[in-house]
């Protein structure tokens, strides 16, 4: 099965954000940026799953139109 480095990278980072990171989420209580924090997280979570769905969707394309040649 072909892979896509982009895909995989991406849904890797989306696993890691979405981990609970206890030492960074502590620092972020500590330093009181603890809203400010996950504000952050939630962002990125939501541009990254925006970015993965259209670089499954170029992929499928792509895949489709080399099986079509």
């Amino acid at each position: 099965m072909k892979t896509n480095a982009r895909i995989d990278a991406l849904q890797l980072m989306l696993t890691d954000l979405r981990t609970r990171n206890e030492p960074i989420r502590h620092k972020a209580a500590f330093r009181g940026c603890q809203p400010e924090f996950q504000t952050l997280v939630s962002q990125l979570i939501e541009q990254l799953e925006t970015e993965l769905m259209g670089e499954k969707q170029r992929y499928r394309e792509e895949s489709r139109t080399a099986a079509k040649s």
